[in-house]
């Protein structure tokens, strides 16, 4: 429900982009059916794309949205998968409506247990494995994030992908930065509060820093496309650090996920939805960084 598709012909894409004019709505307005995608696209010969950029960044965000607006840019390609489990009974027709809202993600988390996997592979955001088995025949998947594996850095469990971006953090701080906290870390801290029991997050080490040091951190993660924030004891049962969170990164637990969509509304990823209290910055993913 994000990015818009890249048509690769002109006529296909106006073609299918006719076939969506006045049909847009929200989950919350209940928006009617569409109609499917798959004979209009074999019809054309050429089959739409799905952005998994655009998918995954809705699927964070409008779920924690209080009103029925649609992600800039997610529309066609939240559609298309909306269809799709449409198509196979997952999603009820009033409810394709280009919103990846609650609704829409129990909807691919069903679907994706209806593959078989479990856990973290069905948290409801697209995955590129279970994304491209969904659109055989109806769409192609563009925009492709991938996590990677899982690495060890200083002593903790990452993934590929989120290393990669501690890497760059540090590179622009010209610092190291420590971890107090790694992902894939279930129950490990009670007071995570189920955050770093996916891939995607960290909390880092705030000793010997500065005030005006902990802020530049932060600047330098939320610049290569973390959602982070400085944490007090005054907010919780924890003592200084930075927590941060890789936007888009599919294996997120779904209270990352949630964190990551307050973080695009403006607000602190904590449980009380406060104002964001961290340094302004353009939010970018870090597949958007990389390509800037």
């Amino acid at each position: 429900m994000t990015l818009p598709a890249r048509a690769a012909a002109l006529a296909p894409a106006v073609l299918f982009a006719s076939l969506l004019t006045g049909t847009g709505g929200a989950q919350a307005a209940g928006a009617g059916a569409l109609p499917s995608v798959s004979m209009e696209a074999t019809v054309a010969g050429v089959l739409p794309s799905v952005s998994m950029e655009a998918t995954v960044k809705a699927a964070q965000i409008d779920p924690r949205r209080h009103d029925s607006t649609l992600t800039p840019g997610a529309k066609d390609s939240v559609l298309l998968v909306e269809q799709a489990l449409r198509d196979r009974s997952l999603l009820d027709a009033k409810w394709v409506d280009g919103y990846f809202g609650t609704t829409t993600v129990a909807a691919y988390a069903k679907y994706q247990k209806s593959l078989g996997l479990t856990g973290l592979d069905a948290n409801g955001l697209p995955g590129k494995a279970s994304l491209t088995k969904l659109g055989a025949g109806r769409f192609k998947v563009t925009a492709v994030i991938d996590p990677g594996g899982r690495v060890s850095t200083g002593g903790f469990v990452v993934n590929a992908r989120t290393d990669g971006m501690l890497t760059e953090a540090e590179r622009l701080l010209g610092r190291e930065l420590v971890l107090d906290q790694g992902s894939y870390n279930p129950g490990g801290d009670p007071t995570s509060a189920g955050t770093h029991d996916g891939g995607g997050v960290v909390d880092v080490s705030v000793a010997g820093m500065s005030a005006a040091t902990r802020t530049a951190v932060v600047r330098a993660l939320r610049v290569v496309g973390f959602a982070a924030w400085v944490r007090s004891p005054q907010q919780g049962d924890w003592p200084w650090h930075i927590h941060a969170a890789a936007i888009s990164d599919p294996s997120l637990s779904s209270q990352a996920q949630h964190q990551v969509g307050d973080y695009y509304l403006g607000l602190n990823g904590l449980a009380g939805r406060g104002k964001d209290d961290g340094p302004a910055v353009t939010i970018r993913t870090w597949e958007e960084y990389r390509r800037r």
